[in-house]
C-alpha cells in the first residue's frame, strides 16, 4: 500500500528519470544532492518505489531510533550509528556494509539541508574503504528531474574526485535554489 503512495506521489508531482540506475551493483554509497529541504525526502522515497528498490539505506543517529518513531525510521531503511562510539562512524558503516551481501546507502554529500562551501567526505570514505561504488544522483527540482551518473570507484585522488562530483551536482536547482551547490562551480574552474 505504501509504495502504491509513493508511486502515485512520483507521477502527480511530474518527476521524471535521466540515465538508468545501475542494477549491476549490489552494494554502493549513493549520495544524493542538493539537499536542500524536507521535500528531497519524498521524492527519494517515491524514486526507490518507482524503481523497485527495496533495500536501500540511510544513516540516522541512534538516538532517533530510541524514540517512540525508531520503528518508523528502520522501516524506511533507516541504519542507526553511533556518533560517540570508539570505532569511527566511517568505520562502524564499512563493517555494516561488508556485515551484508547487499547494501545500497544513500546519503547526502552535504551532510545538512543549509547552504556548504565545500561537501562533507564521509561517503567518499565509506565507497573507498568499502571498496565499493559510488552512485551520483542529482535531484534537479527546476525540470523535475532524478539524473544517475555513472558508478565510480574512489581513486588515489581525492581532490580530483571531489571536483569531479561538485562538477555535476553545480547542475541541478535544488528545492530551495539558494542552498543547491551550483555556487560550488566556481571552486573547482
Amino acid at each position: 500500500m505504501l509504495r502504491l503512495l509513493w508511486k502515485m506521489y512520483w507521477k502527480i508531482t511530474g518527476w521524471h528519470f535521466r540515465g538508468t540506475f545501475p542494477r549491476e551493483y549490489k552494494k554502493m554509497v549513493m549520495i544524493v544532492a542538493p539537499h536542500t529541504s524536507w521535500k528531497d525526502i519524498l521524492v527519494g522515497f517515491s524514486s526507490r518505489a518507482m524503481l523497485g528498490i527495496n533495500d536501500a539505506k540511510f544513516l540516522g543517529k541512534k538516538e532517533l531510533f530510541d524514540g517512540p518513531f525508531g520503528w518508523l525510521f528502520k522501516a524506511l531503511g533507516g541504519v542507526p550509528v553511533d556518533r560517540f562510539s570508539s570505532q569511527g562512524m566511517v568505520e562502524q558503516v564499512v563493517n555494516m556494509i561488508n556485515a551484508h551481501e547487499s547494501f545500497l546507502l544513500g546519503m547526502s554529500p552535504e551532510g545538512t539541508r543549509k547552504r556548504v562551501d565545500k561537501l562533507r567526505t564521509g561517503f567518499y570514505h565509506i565507497a573507498r574503504n568499502a571498496n565499493i561504488p559510488i552512485l551520483m544522483v542529482g535531484l534537479d527540482f527546476g525540470k523535475k528531474e532524478m539524473v544517475f551518473g555513472e558508478p565510480f570507484f574512489a581513486s588515489t585522488d581525492e581532490e580530483a574526485d571531489i571536483k569531479k562530483i561538485i562538477s555535476f551536482f553545480a547542475e541541478f536547482e535544488g528545492s530551495n535554489p539558494e542552498g543547491d551547490l551550483r555556487h560550488l562551480k566556481q571552486t573547482i574552474e
